[in-house]
């Protein structure tokens, strides 16, 4: 759906990605779309800090978070589930206010690339991103559908060094600039 086009002279340069799996009813075994970004991200040569599972409230996600955002080793966090609009959807609320910039533009995305495969069901999202001071953190779905969606439409292409004609990876040395 989205052009996508590479610098061939380029090599991978590989991010470190943390997965924070956000539900009070999968465990690391049942759960499936942070097993599935882990696969995705690790076949397509990056490296997976962590995969957790923390239950949906605002201050565990956010502690959750938080403490993959001070670790240096960590470039990038994706957190899955809890973006719906049931009462216990509550990952927005919990990450949103973390945010020194909110990237308004994925969230747009998103919703285009999840409405060629979910149809109309695309609103019942609330997926969103931004920066936490030099890392970048996205909230997708928790459905392995969407999970995959968010990778290989957008993700996959942004945290490839060699997609152009930009991504995050090469600004990524610059994001502590002042």
């Amino acid at each position: 759906m989205f052009k996508t086009a590479r610098y061939e002279d380029r090599d991978l340069k590989p991010v470190s990605i943390a997965i924070v799996v956000v539900s009070d009813t999968r465990t690391l075994e049942t759960d499936k779309g942070g097993k599935l970004l882990q696969s995705l991200l690790e076949a397509d040569g990056h490296h997976c800090a962590s995969r957790q599972v923390v239950r949906d409230d605002i201050q565990l996600i956010r502690a959750a978070v938080q403490a993959l955002v001070a670790d240096p080793q960590v470039d990038v966090v994706l957190t899955t589930g809890g973006t719906g609009f049931t009462g216990r959807d509550v990952t927005p609320e919990a990450v949103e206010p973390l945010f020194d910039k909110r990237m308004e533009g994925f969230s747009v995305l998103f919703h285009q690339y999840s409405a060629t495969t979910v149809g109309t069901s695309s609103l019942q999202s609330r997926a969103t991103a931004g920066l936490i001071g030099e890392t970048f953190v996205f909230c997708l779905p928790g459905s392995s559908g969407a999970c995959r969606d968010a990778w290989e439409g957008i993700l996959s292409h942004q945290l490839d060094y060699r997609h152009k004609p930009c991504n995050f990876v090469e600004i990524m040395p610059r994001l502590s600039e002042r």
